[in-house]
């Protein structure tokens, strides 16, 4: 007979929900106090609470009823515009009014680019998605500031506004801005130089004819981009409404059936006699544009990491609240060691993160140089397999749609892609180790902070010795010495900063030879509960 109560079934977990993501994650509190930012912890708290709650559910709705394209309106008048669910907005809006996009720009505190790395590792803990306009908008901001001076006063008040203000019109005509990215073609890829697109001199900017095929946040305000100018490659900055009103030049062909990352828009555009000013020298336009791709790289570590937390956190939870066999899943030895597998790398990307962010902070352009581009790397490329493991924690549940970890899971190999993929990153490391030579002192010294306190980590930091500092001849096995360079920094850190049960654990497994391949295959001994223990969410 129907009671007209609803109880939960047996043997099912919580839902992990209504609870602060930023304090219920130890290994990120702990690093925000330690990288320069402990005054900010409250408002990190009170984000964490809001983003534990409504956001959690919009970034559901958000990937369920993805972007649309329309090119034309009713009356057939081309109008190329890309239409967002309330979800979306109500997310991106949450991201702009706590500065996820400007906070350095906007606050001159002491350690501004490691708060705005926990809000914004928290917020991607509810939906990854909105992370790119908010990453794109705040890596235009250094860019216009060091190639047109003039563009940044007329822009950046915009640019980092803090009320969102969709919809297109005149830059005069809003009350905040966003600004996307169009650099990569469809016959160059990562090959900038191979670029086509053509940039004419037209009154005090230029036109640009061409096509892009990846761009990013395609309903933004304005776009950096890069065309061939009279003197070569070169970037500019592209509006996306004129002054007088009228659209520019900018077609949006279609919009990317993507793997993951479905309430983000990503698309095909052609330019067509868009007019454009130009940030930087003719010529110089990757050297200019890599003024924000090394923000926006921060921001792809910053991004895999919370997909990871987010994977480690529904793996603790579900664990800790099931039963099977006749005991709980977590107190079971085998998963007790799966689990503690997970979470040490999740602790070793945010260590990384935040000590990244402290090199933005304190101006370090010798470690961020190489630091960035190791981190990138590796912490984007071992996310996949984390979300995997992750999600085989619960089973054949973590395989359904309502688990979330579905979702986590296409979205994990995108950071890895985007900003330079894998291949891209480590040539850039082997670059950066042969022209700036400084960067890899800086590097070092990094690293040297713990030698002596670890022998697995002593033993991988005389490895990598033999191993730098030449780049000669490096090229065909440049991934397994940035993989070594990358494990040697998240050693290095958690040696110093995490308890002894976590660094003892990750630097056997990692970087000595008493860990497998694949996750559960940590040594007999270690302390696996307490590790689980301190990653576990406290809720229900």
């Amino acid at each position: 007979m129907a009671t007209g109560l609803h109880l939960r079934a047996a043997n099912q977990p919580p839902p992990l929900e209504g609870y602060d993501l930023f304090s219920e994650d130890r290994p990120l509190v702990e690093a925000l106090r330690r990288e320069g930012a402990a005054a900010a912890e409250a408002r990190c708290a009170a984000f964490g609470r809001l983003c534990g709650g409504e956001p959690l559910e919009l970034g559901r709705l958000a990937n369920e009823h993805p972007p649309v394209l329309r090119t034309h309106d009713r009356f057939g008048e081309r109008i190329d515009e890309v239409e967002f669910h309330p979800a979306w907005h109500a997310l991106l809006e949450l991201g702009v009014e706590h500065g996820l996009h400007a906070l350095p720009w906007r606050e001159a505190d002491d350690g501004c680019h490691v708060v705005r790395a926990a809000l914004f590792m928290t917020l991607s803990y509810a939906e990854a998605g909105v992370g790119c306009p908010l990453s794109m908008t705040s890596a235009a901001v250094p860019a216009l500031r060091a190639g047109a001076q003039e563009l940044a006063a007329e822009w950046e008040p915009l640019l980092t506004s803090t009320e969102y203000d969709p919809g297109l019109r005149p830059a005069s005509d809003k009350r905040g801005a966003l600004c996307g990215m169009a650099m990569t073609e469809r016959q160059g890829g990562s090959d900038v130089r191979a670029n086509e697109t053509r940039a004419e001199l037209h009154g005090d900017g230029y036109r640009l004819t061409g096509h892009k095929w990846f761009c990013s946040a395609p309903m933004s305000d304005a776009f950096l981009v890069l065309a061939q100018a009279p003197d070569g490659l070169t970037c500019f900055l592209l509006p996306r409404v004129l002054d007088d009103g009228t659209r520019n030049g900018f077609r949006i062909e279609r919009l990317k059936d993507k793997l993951g990352n479905r309430s983000n828009a990503s698309a095909e555009i052609r330019l067509e006699d868009a007019f454009a000013y130009r940030v930087g020298d003719e010529g110089r336009g990757v050297a200019t544009i890599i003024e924000m791709v090394v923000h926006t790289r921060l921001d792809c570590v910053l991004g895999s990491a919370a997909i990871v937390r987010r994977a480690v956190a529904e793996a603790t939870h579900h664990t800790a609240h099931r039963d099977a066999f006749g005991r709980r899943l977590s107190e079971q030895p085998l998963m007790q060691n799966v689990l503690a597998d997970l979470c040490l790398d999740s602790e070793a990307a945010t260590a990384t993160a935040l000590r990244l962010a402290r090199a933005f902070d304190e101006d370090d352009h010798a470690l961020r140089r190489l630091a960035t581009a190791v981190a990138k790397y590796w912490v984007c490329k071992a996310t996949p397999p984390l979300v995997a493991e992750a999600l085989e924690c619960l089973g054949g549940n973590g395989y359904v749609e309502e688990s979330v970890l579905p979702r986590l899971f296409r979205e994990s190999p995108l950071n890895s892609i985007w900003e330079g993929s894998g291949n891209v990153n480590c040539l850039d490391v082997l670059r950066a180790i042969e022209r700036e030579p400084e960067s890899l002192e800086a590097f070092r010294a990094e690293l040297a902070l713990a030698r002596g306190d670890n022998r697995h980590l002593d033993a991988a930091l005389a490895r990598l010795d033999r191993e730098l500092p030449g780049s000669e001849g490096a090229e065909p096995v440049a991934r397994r010495l940035v993989e070594g360079m990358a494990l040697c920094l998240q050693g290095s850190l958690l040696v110093r900063h995490a308890p002894s049960e976590v660094s003892d654990a990750f630097c056997a497994a990692r970087l000595g030879d008493e860990g497998g391949r694949a996750y559960g295959t940590l040594p007999r001994g270690v302390g696996a509960a307490a590790i689980v223990e301190r990653h576990r969410p406290r809720v229900g």
